[in-house]
């Protein structure tokens, strides 16, 4: 999609701000939006939300939002929680589609009314962003933990099963059990008797799982920096173990190594990125 998409948005009082939509249009210089408002409520008018997006290429895309407010009051699109009653925690995996090096999960328990502007999914987050985000909410979470199943587990078990088991392992580590789950994703298995709900890019949708997202891609980010120092061919503190050009020319190069996972159809992986180049 190019250009810009206006966009209304109607929102219930139960959506509590956390992220907030920067007045910037597309060249970055204030734009404020006018036209009558289309919600109102606990003091502020929404106007409206214009969403422009540029495509720089086919797999890099950027955003910028508008938003005009009364009273520099700014709502937010993620939601803090799905119901009022239960002890919510947040699920996520990172680096499920990876190559090399383990799968890494987290489990975020928000207090009440958390909000921080920079908050998303961290696939959304700029680097430097993602660290001050993990600060933040390992100072502010009422609980929070991050686990991992490492590559040769993921080869018996398959990725999904090692996905779960993270999120399962992260979710014992708690100091509060939860008890409701919010996965990111379309399936889970089920952990003890608790009641989970699967929401399809949850990460964008609600704060608890963004949070998740913050903490298992910072953390695993750091463990493929340290693994880097012991192959440093294969630059995994610049693709952390994904299929990129340069992973893939190293593997042709040098081979697998002990952190590679075996059952990962490399060759497959390698054959797709050379064949664009053709």
């Amino acid at each position: 999609m190019t250009g810009k998409q206006a966009a209304q948005i109607c929102l219930s009082e139960d959506e509590t701000p956390n992220r907030l939509l920067p007045n910037i249009n597309n060249n970055g210089t204030d734009s404020p939006i006018s036209g009558p408002p289309i919600y109102h409520g606990q003091g502020f008018f929404i106007h409206s939300v214009i969403a422009s997006k540029n495509y720089l290429n086919e797999s890099t895309k950027f955003a910028s939002y508008q938003l005009n407010a009364h009273n520099s009051k700014l709502f937010c699109l993620l939601k803090l929680r799905f119901q009022k009653e239960l002890i919510e925690a947040g699920c996520d995996e990172a680096g499920r589609g990876c190559l090399a090096g383990p799968v890494f999960a987290a489990a975020v328990i928000l207090p009440p009314k958390f909000y921080h502007p920079l908050l998303n999914d961290s696939k959304q987050v700029a680097e430097p962003n993602r660290y001050k985000l993990r600060k933040v909410i390992e100072k502010k979470a009422i609980a929070f933990a991050v686990a991992s199943v490492d590559n040769d587990e993921i080869d018996v078990i398959n990725i999904l099963n090692a996905s779960f088991k993270a999120m399962h392992l992260a979710l014992e580590k708690l100091t509060l059990e939860p008890q409701l789950l919010l996965i990111d994703g379309n399936r889970f298995n089920r952990y003890k008797d608790i009641r989970h709900e699967c929401i399809i890019q949850g990460d964008e949708k609600f704060s608890a799982i963004a949070a998740a997202s913050i903490l298992a891609k910072t953390y695993r980010d750091d463990y493929m920096r340290q693994l880097h120092t012991e192959f440093p061919h294969y630059k995994w503190h610049a693709n952390k173990g994904y299929a990129t050009r340069e992973h893939c020319r190293a593997i042709d190069e040098f081979g697998q190594c002990k952190y590679h996972r075996k059952s990962f159809n490399i060759k497959d992986a390698q054959l797709e990125l050379f064949e664009d180049e053709l």
